[in-house]
């Protein structure tokens, strides 16, 4: 290789820096050809009073080389700071998150040898979007936003991933059951473009069955898409059943910038001790060397790596007596990676890497068609806490608004039904739902929509909260009440 890739290197707290230390020889003595830009992030920045945990050079670094290799890092206890990965994710475009999760058996112990899978996770929307409210005494509310190009921009890259990697099955897993409108986009789009991949087998899990199943049978599953919260757990379920928390690292990919990474946190009790596994950020840094178009430097290393599983060099993490050979540290785990640089596991797969095509994966979004979008309602949600919580009592009175036909047509409480003919049993909190529509339901003014809230407010009602109701091309795009 004539030219080095420039990337830029954070050595992280707790044991970032010794396991830094060791997954960098282990690069460098198997001819990976980088030059480095080492930024500073964690704990030392945030005491700075920095709150992202990174200073703005070191967002300058990562827009030059766009490939970050990341240590754990220790965030204060208390409030102000801010999660480094989101924003990294969030600030740079990180759309997915790429876990692999596999079996090392029996160096490493877990019920199922035979566990292959990797999740990909969106990485950007959902609840993690971190938009919250606390709307009356009672009631916290957390947005949860999933959107249609994000959605299909994970899809997608799943579907590539899986072509890239030969891999032979997406298993999409949502909550669309209960979530029909959120997570029936994301299974909407992922049966969409499952159609331009006829040659992958394909099938959709409802996310409870599928957790249930990745910790019962791990092994029946290849690549998993799903959304951000389910893929955050989702993939420490699989991690923990393959016994690889220590050794799993993970790629936050996006169309320009590329973060890689140990799943594993700080492990600030044991820093300095030279005890950590460096293993899960030395499998990160493989994954980098794929992306940036060294497969063959990333093979050697994992390959290596493996063998020297198998010859029973063991961190204290995955020590086990009658099957381990020698108790090693951080840097004595590397230089017996080292050694091995060359070899090749016997009982375990070797690594083989795609040269045929050394570019990253780039997706390409579909063109977005525009629909017949009409307002056709809205949802005023109120702070009402009087007569005992009567649902007929706050019913009677909104039943007074009517701005030009807009009118009241329920009242939900928690989603459930409540007015008119709600159930007496229904335990209602002081935050209310109020639907306003015309009886035909046919479209309204944001006129009448300021007319209706004057009348609500000169009524004696707080409202705290307002959705606009609308149909795209005639299909209702609103949840029905429960009970409705």
């Amino acid at each position: 290789m004539s030219s080095k890739t420039k990337i830029t290197v954070a050595y992280g707290d707790g044991i970032g820096p010794e396991i830094m230390k060791a997954t960098l020889n282990i690069l460098e003595a198997a001819g990976a050809q980088l030059e480095y830009d080492v930024i500073e992030i964690g704990e030392q920045v945030y005491l700075k009073g920095i709150s992202s945990g990174m200073e703005p050079k070191a967002f300058d670094s990562l827009r030059e080389t766009k490939v970050f290799l990341k240590s754990p890092i220790t965030t204060p206890q208390g409030g102000g700071f801010k999660s480094l990965n989101v924003t990294t994710r969030k600030s740079f475009g990180l759309f997915a998150n790429v876990r692999p999760c596999k079996a090392y058996s029996p160096f490493v112990k877990t019920h199922f040898p035979k566990t292959d899978m990797v999740i990909i996770r969106e990485n950007e929307e959902d609840l993690y979007a971190g938009i919250e409210h606390r709307q009356t005494q009672e009631v916290y509310q957390c947005l949860k936003l999933i959107s249609q190009p994000g959605s299909e921009k994970i899809i997608r890259y799943a579907f590539e991933y899986a072509k890239k990697y030969n891999r032979k099955k997406v298993t999409c897993m949502t909550k669309d059951n209960i979530m029909k409108l959120a997570d029936g986009l994301f299974h909407k789009t992922f049966d969409e473009i499952a159609k331009e991949y006829p040659e992958i087998e394909t099938d959709h899990k409802i996310i409870d069955i599928g957790s249930a199943l990745i910790a019962e049978r791990p092994e029946i599953f290849d690549v998993i898409v799903t959304l951000n919260l389910y893929g955050d757990i989702i993939s420490d379920i699989a991690a923990q059943v393959t016994g690889s928390v220590g050794l799993g690292g993970s790629a936050n990919v996006g169309a320009e910038v590329a973060m890689f990474e140990a799943i594993h946190g700080s492990a600030p009790d044991i820093a300095g001790q030279d005890m950590a596994n460096p293993s899960g950020l030395l499998n990160g840094a493989v994954m980098m060397l794929v992306h940036i178009g060294q497969p063959e430097i990333a093979e050697k290393i994992a390959n290596a790596w493996m063998k020297t599983l198998e010859d029973g060099i063991h961190t204290g993490d995955i020590y086990q007596e009658g099957l381990s050979s020698k108790k090693v540290g951080t840097q004595e785990f590397a230089a017996a990676v080292i050694e091995r640089l060359g070899q090749l596991p016997v009982n375990m797969v070797p690594a083989v890497f795609d040269k045929s095509s050394t570019d990253p994966i780039n997706i390409k979004l579909a063109p977005v068609t525009k629909s017949d979008k009409k307002l056709i309602g809205i949802d005023v949600f109120i702070d009402w806490d009087k007569d005992g919580r009567d649902p007929n009592s706050i019913g009677d009175a909104l039943r007074k608004a009517d701005a030009d036909g807009l009118v009241l047509q329920l009242i939900t409480n928690r989603g459930i039904k409540v007015y008119p003919g709600g159930m007496r049993e229904t335990f209602c909190t002081d935050h209310w739902r109020c639907r306003f529509q015309k009886a035909d339901q046919s479209p309204i003014s944001h006129a009448q929509i300021l007319d209706l809230m004057d009348q609500v407010a000169k009524l004696g009602f707080d409202f705290i909260k307002t959705e606009n109701l609308y149909s795209f091309d005639g299909v209702r795009a609103y949840s029905l009440a429960q009970g409705e």
